[in-house]
């Protein structure tokens, strides 16, 4: 009998190939794909959702269910954009672009189909980036020391804020509100107590969870439910589905739209914060540029469809590497993640790898299931998904409102998180309506004792000097500051151009 010698890798795989774990990827397949498929409910929700609901789990399993959501959203997701040209979460905004002219002309079932394949290539090509890239970072990342770990937590917390649609100075306050969140609890080096007013329960610190929960659960619920007017006239579903299966000859011509998008979705993921919805734009532009029809981009290009959706996925493999290897969320989902993670004893950072050999091989194994398993439900004829975007709204507010006050109340068992997440939940309802964006909130809040303690430990031991004489630090720093500084002055430089053609314009007619 042939034995498989005992390693961290084997170990990490075979963790993941126990009936339980198995169990719990098939639930997180499920609850994806409902998510994606209901406009309206992002991974991020349904994530935050899910954590309330993990933390009595093993690691793994926990894991299993959470990466396994985020997974199958980014199928699930492509059926809404497709079918009622209203995306299913953010990372399909570049699947209507094509999808929707494709369905109203009769191709529904080829473009729902084209986009599962080229959703799970890029999938597959991010798990590869995943496999390969975050051992190696995470080991050049634990070179790091107080003044570069600093430097790092402010790169990941300018990234986000960076790429907020436009909105940094909104932006920047809610970081701003997510770091002064964070300096509620025990100082992270004297241990006093700061800001606590008192209270028993926040000498923790602000408890993540609850506020997550808030932020993207029930704010989204009530931001809708104020809004449901907009939604009273939504498009109806495309019925007819028409040819399902695409044949060789047209599969050969979406490989190089594929490659575009694997390779554009892979680079953008490494970046912190840029998510998919950013890559599948970009993927999708650079896929027009070297398509022998450009002129069909836009009106039902099968060669833009399948570019966007792979590059949308791609980004998740890229998102989970520096997660894991830097600690720094890849993006909204991961930021919600690590709140879990961190609950679980699991501290993502440069020693996670040294201390989990086994995590890589895990992670990998699981979102291989995932991607698979759901490929295959994406490729059935789900016309039960045309009858689920006829349900009513205001059914989908009730069960996440419900879903929102269990799991929060199931963390600790109690009463208090319940309360914080409706406080929390009404000032991310603000912050919605006045469009301040919750991510670097949410990432101020976890990230900034870390900030805060590495900061502190460099300045005691060489002041200032060690931040701004360590090359490392100085590199993260410069690159944050043009993540800030970049996109306004590219904004201004549009509308000088703008107007500058307007008045030449002006000069011609008359």
């Amino acid at each position: 009998m042939i034995q498989i010698a005992a390693s961290p890798v084997t170990d990490g795989i075979m963790t993941v190939l126990q009936v339980d774990t198995l169990l719990y990827i098939g639930l997180g397949i499920l609850v994806g794909m409902l998510v994606g498929a209901f406009p309206g409910v992002t991974a991020t929700m349904a994530v935050a959702l899910a954590s309330g609901f993990t933390l009595t789990l093993e690691p793994i399993q926990g894991l299993a269910v959470l990466l396994t959501i985020y997974v199958a959203a980014q199928f699930g997701d492509r059926v809404p954009a497709i079918l009622i040209n209203t995306p299913g979460t953010p990372a399909s905004i570049s699947t209507t672009f094509d999808g929707y002219p494709l369905a109203l002309k009769g191709q529904a079932g080829l473009a729902l189909t084209t986009s599962a394949f080229g959703s799970a290539f890029g999938m597959l090509f991010g798990i590869l980036i995943l496999a390969v890239a975050a051992v190696p970072l995470s080991e050049f990342a634990r070179q790091f020391g107080p003044p570069e770990m600093f430097a790092l937590v402010v790169f990941g917390l300018t990234m986000m804020v960076g790429v907020s649609s436009g909105r940094i100075l909104k932006g920047l306050a809610a970081g701003a509100f997510g770091l002064l969140l964070a300096t509620v609890g025990r100082d992270p080096i004297t241990g006093d107590a700061r800001f606590t007013l008192n209270v028993l329960e926040l000498n923790g610190g602000v408890p993540f969870i609850p506020v997550i929960i808030g932020f993207f659960g029930v704010a989204e619920v009530l931001n809708q439910i104020l809004t449901r007017r907009r939604h009273l006239h939504q498009v109806k579903p495309v019925t007819q589905l028409g040819q399902w299966m695409p044949g060789r000859k047209l599969m050969q011509r979406l490989l190089k739209p594929m490659g575009i998008g694997a390779v554009t979705g892979s680079v953008v993921g490494l970046v912190p914060a840029v998510g998919g919805d950013i890559a599948g734009i970009i993927a999708w532009d650079n896929a027009r540029k070297v398509s022998k029809h450009p002129e069909e981009f836009g009106k039902g290009s099968l060669e833009g469809l399948t570019a966007g959706d792979t590059s949308s996925t791609a980004t998740l493999g890229g998102s989970v590497t520096t997660t894991m290897a830097l600690g720094v969320p890849g993006d909204s989902v991961m930021a919600v993640m690590i709140g879990s993670m961190m609950i679980w004893g699991i501290q993502p950072g440069p020693s996670l790898f040294s201390s989990r050999p086994d995590l890589v091989s895990s992670l990998v194994t699981i979102m291989l299931i995932a991607t698979i398993l759901t490929l295959g439900l994406s490729l059935l004829r789900m016309r039960g998904m045309v009858k689920l975007l006829e349900l009513p709204s205001h059914y989908l507010w009730v069960i996440i409102l419900i879903f929102c006050m269990v799991g929060t109340y199931s963390i600790n068992n109690s009463v208090f998180d319940v309360f914080m997440m409706m406080i929390f939940g009404a000032v991310g309802l603000f912050m919605l309506r006045f469009g301040f964006p919750a991510g670097p909130a949410v990432l101020g809040l976890i990230l900034g004792p870390l900030a805060e303690a590495n900061l502190r430990r460099a300045l005691i031991t060489d002041g200032w000097a060690s931040v701004f004489t360590s090359p490392i630090a100085l590199v993260l720093l410069a690159i944050s500051a043009a993540a800030l500084v970049v996109p306004p002055l590219r904004a201004q430089l549009k509308r000088r151009k703008a107007v500058g053609a307007g008045a030449d314009q002006a000069k011609v007619s008359s």
